[in-house]
């Protein structure tokens, strides 16, 4: 992963939406409707939204998105692997990205919402891994069986 490029994605390329759209079908395949927060390729157009994809060359290897909440506070959102390049370190390096976004931007804090069920285990061990610990549900999110929310102070 010598080559990897981690960029601001402006969501108009071909690669990027069928990603995002593979997640999207991947969290209403294995959570509850009612329990899935992904956001479609409209909803993370957002102008509170930047999303960052990771590029080898011209192949996608996944993305991570990071939604201002307020002035002081940001929420890590569309966070995907591409199948074939998982267990591979992307995860953490767009965290990573996202993070020092978050610490340039002057957050406090940057929280987040993933999946309670065993198929978000990996995720919530690199969550974890970077310093982010359990909290109460936070900004809109309300609790749920299926969801876990987690922060990380940076300040």
């Amino acid at each position: 992963m010598s080559r990897l490029q981690i960029r601001k994605d402006d969501l108009t390329g071909k690669k990027i939406a069928d990603l995002l759209r593979e997640h999207l079908e991947n969290m209403y395949e294995i959570t509850s409707p009612q329990s899935v927060h992904a956001l479609d390729l409209e909803a993370l157009r957002s102008p509170d939204i930047t999303l960052f994809s990771a590029w080898e060359g011209d192949e996608l290897l996944g993305c991570g998105a990071l939604k201002e909440l307020d002035s002081r506070s940001g929420e890590i959102k569309s966070m995907r692997t591409a199948k074939t390049h998982r267990r591979r370190g992307v995860a953490s390096k767009i965290l990573e990205h996202i993070i020092k976004e978050a610490e340039r931007r002057a957050y406090d804090c940057l929280n987040l919402e993933t999946g309670a069920i065993p198929e978000f285990a990996p995720a919530r061990a690199l969550y974890i891994r970077y310093g982010f610990e359990y909290r109460s549900p936070f900004a809109d999110y309300i609790d749920d069986p299926n969801s876990v929310f987690m922060t990380k102070k940076l300040y």
